[in-house]
């Protein structure tokens, strides 16, 4: 997600292709073509720019729909061009002969479902296969300790710096939890799938969020290609 303007001006956006099996975007103020994954114009009067990033989160719409019970649904109408495209996409595209970039020594499938996770100047490739074993995942990236975590779904996956008043913390899972529930290792408080620590001695605590986008091994290594790759069980 992207904030729509670049040097301050607003810009509006359609679909213009599909690069990578990434989508591209073409902006109707200058013509430049903008790349989904990185934000960057990769044609075009704007060539080079990049658009600002807005956090957002890929979680199931169960999970979303707890934690903001009032929240409203962006719903196209049906006339809408979206609609019509999307009309059953994932049938279409499974059929179009598709070629998927492969690297001599991967050490992942070129569709392995991976959280790629960027701290700094650093990168890693989480697949998913392996945190849905280990949730959650405790590591360092980019010189902070971080934690990913599976939610209940199995499938919505986030990721936190562990760092509470600049005192690092070890979190693991609360056995049996419904909803899911971390406990941290200092005070036995309680964390929510939202980073919130809910009971205990840190009660309204916030871990800072880390942004994950949920990706292609292929498509994230071919953006991030000094990605490190997590493995089970390691750091």
């Amino acid at each position: 997600m992207w904030k729509a303007e670049s040097g301050g001006r607003r810009l509006r956006f359609h679909l213009a292709g599909i690069n990578n099996q990434n989508f591209l975007m073409q902006d109707e103020e200058t013509g430049s073509w903008w790349q989904q994954v990185t934000g960057e114009a990769v044609a075009g009067p704007l060539r080079g720019q990049r658009l600002e990033p807005v956090f957002h989160d890929e979680i199931s719409f169960a999970l979303w729909k707890r934690e903001q019970p009032g929240g409203s649904v962006l719903r196209p109408e049906d006339s809408a061009p979206w609609r019509k495209f999307s009309d059953d996409w994932e049938a279409k595209t499974a059929k179009a002969p598709v070629v998927t970039p492969r690297v001599a020594g991967d050490p992942l499938p070129p569709r392995e479902v991976v959280a790629g996770v960027r701290v700094g100047n650093e990168t890693k490739a989480y697949p998913l296969t392996a945190l849905q074993r280990q949730s959650p995942v405790v590591d360092s990236l980019g010189g902070a300790p971080i934690v990913l975590v599976v939610g209940e779904d199995g499938r919505s996956v986030r990721a936190f710096r562990r760092t509470v008043d600049g005192r690092e913390l070890q979190l693991f899972a609360k056995p049996g939890s419904r909803p899911l529930r971390l406990v941290d290792d200092a005070t036995a408080s309680e964390w929510s799938f939202a980073g919130e620590a809910v009971s205990g001695p840190l009660a309204g605590k916030r871990l800072e969020k880390v942004y994950v986008l949920l990706d292609y091994w292929f498509d994230w290594r071919t953006y991030n290609p000094q990605t490190g790759v997590y493995r089970l069980g390691t750091r």
